[in-house]
């Protein structure tokens, strides 16, 4: 009932539920953390710290309670807490890089999100989407420099994820760089429809009329 009130954005009612449990488990705090996580409220987050102090240590092993709890403290803005909680760990997994990752970009510290990318040493796609979604927020050349090299590194199987991709043409455009975008744009053989809505965006916001008379097109040919 939980994850099912979570997925269908019911957080208030997972929360409710949550409270009749006498002793709930690992996978209803979970859920929980998910549920304030999608809150994003002072209350959501009193709630999240009250709880993480009353469970049993032993729940601090589990790499997905973490992560969760990393999530929920990012998404309600407590981003002190949430570092303290995340450097203290000993055995941190890629997800809560990500947890981080995303909190930061989520808490407009793209720098911090950045700083972070650069300390894991086998990065996964989604580690790559939040450094791209990071760069994108900054629009520095220094952040371009950066959104070329990982793209030229990454394998190259990661180019056939189109939230990755996505991404990456955001980053390419916010930072200025057109014509690279629309060179992996046009080359790219599979296109979905957030990554017409990439370029268009990034095309519009440098009055580029012309290039999305044609992206238009290319969009009323694929369909």
């Amino acid at each position: 009932m939980m994850k099912g009130y979570v997925h269908n954005n019911l957080p208030d009612k997972a929360i409710d539920l949550f409270n009749k449990i006498e002793n709930p488990n690992d996978v209803n705090i979970i859920l929980l953390f998910n549920s304030c996580a999608q809150l994003k409220t002072k209350e959501a987050l009193d709630l999240v710290k009250k709880i993480s102090k009353q469970i049993p240590k032993s729940f601090y092993s589990n790499s997905h309670l973490l992560t969760s709890l990393l999530d929920a403290l990012m998404k309600c803005g407590d981003v002190a807490h949430a570092e303290s909680l995340f450097y203290s760990s000993k055995e941190k997994v890629l997800p809560m890089y990500g947890a981080m990752m995303k909190g930061y970009v989520h808490n407009n510290l793209p720098d911090k999100a950045i700083d972070l990318f650069n300390k894991i040493e086998n990065h996964d796609d989604v580690n790559i989407i939040l450094l791209f979604n990071s760069c994108a927020q900054l629009k520095t050349k220094e952040t371009l420099d950066l959104v070329k090299k990982i793209s030229k590194q990454i394998p190259k199987s990661f180019y056939s994820n189109p939230h990755l991709l996505t991404s990456l043409l955001d980053a390419l455009m916010k930072c200025g760089d057109v014509a690279h975008a629309e060179s992996l744009f046009y080359s790219s053989k599979e296109k979905v429809l957030p990554m017409y809505g990439a370029m268009m965006k990034g095309i519009n916001r440098l009055n580029i009329y012309d290039n999305v008379e044609l992206i238009l097109s290319q969009l009323f040919i694929s369909f």
